[in-house]
């Protein structure tokens, strides 16, 4: 008799059987396995990347609904910082209504300048390509149009009356990694 068949009156044999919820637990732990080390150690990257500090604006110059166009982290990437009328997300200032975003749609890298801001809705857009716009106080997130994707952030700090770019969050259009700028 082969360990296949059973004899007459046994038990069957018992087969080893994945239900959904064991595999999505093994897929997540292989998942986070794979991220940590190995090639997935390149996405944390991504994630940690370090940039240089740069002095994009002074506080005393922003004036409230007025986009102002910067570069950063390199020259040839263009961003816009914003005093907002509302409080946004990650937001500085003693209001929290100061923010700095990227002006390429994430979508298909459609160039949103200063002119599209509309400070009395808080929205960046519409994009030329497909319209997608995002909303400045939710961290950028997409409000309308075919972008999935939030408008990368620029994270800022106030010093003195300085106002400083320190990093960003999420990815720049057409990179597979962000320049550090450094």
């Amino acid at each position: 008799m082969t360990d296949l068949q059973t004899a007459p009156g046994a038990a069957e044999p018992k087969r080893m059987c994945f239900n959904r919820r064991d595999f999505l637990i093994l897929g997540g732990a292989a998942v986070t396995v794979l991220a940590t080390y190995g090639e997935g150690a390149q996405a944390q990257q991504l994630v940690t990347s370090s940039y240089a500090r740069k002095v994009i604006g002074k506080l005393s110059g922003l004036r409230p609904g007025v986009a102002v166009p910067f570069n950063y982290p390199t020259d040839d990437i263009e961003n816009i910082l914003v005093m907002l009328n509302e409080e946004a997300g990650a937001g500085v200032g003693e209001d929290r209504n100061i923010v700095a975003f990227n002006t390429v749609c994430p979508h298909m890298g459609g160039y949103m300048d200063a002119s599209v801001f509309k400070p009395e809705y808080s929205v960046l857009g519409p994009c030329p390509l497909h319209l997608s716009t995002f909303d400045l106080t939710k961290h950028g997130m997409i409000v309308s149009g075919h972008s999935t994707a939030s408008l990368p952030q620029i994270a800022l700090e106030l010093d003195g009356d300085d106002i400083v770019a320190t990093g960003a969050m999420g990815l720049f259009y057409g990179y597979s990694r962000n320049p550090s700028g450094a």
